[in-house]
């Protein structure tokens, strides 16, 4: 008796790419965020209070699945909420 072996195919699915969108404000708080910027300073240039900017900096860390400021950077480029070159002089 001879046994037959269907060949098997593995099929992998990717995940496509999440379609983030995040406001113009989250916008220009991730991209001083990049820079460096502290909350305090945030909060100063765009003269909102220093809790409004943490709140911002949290739905954002939310949004991406994150705990920490390097993780964020690094999902916002995979992401293209910053661009590839960003902070390149």
């Amino acid at each position: 008796m001879a046994r037959s072996r269907a060949n098997t195919v593995l099929k992998i699915e990717r995940r496509p790419k999440l379609e983030l969108s995040i406001t113009p404000r989250q916008q220009e708080i991730l991209r001083m965020i990049a820079l460096g910027h502290t909350n305090r300073e945030i909060s100063e240039t765009l003269e909102i209070s220093i809790r409004t900017v943490e709140v911002h900096r949290f739905n954002l860390m939310r949004r991406l699945n994150v705990r920490n400021v390097a993780q964020l950077l690094r999902q916002a480029l995979r992401h293209g909420l910053l661009p590839r070159n960003f902070g390149l002089r």
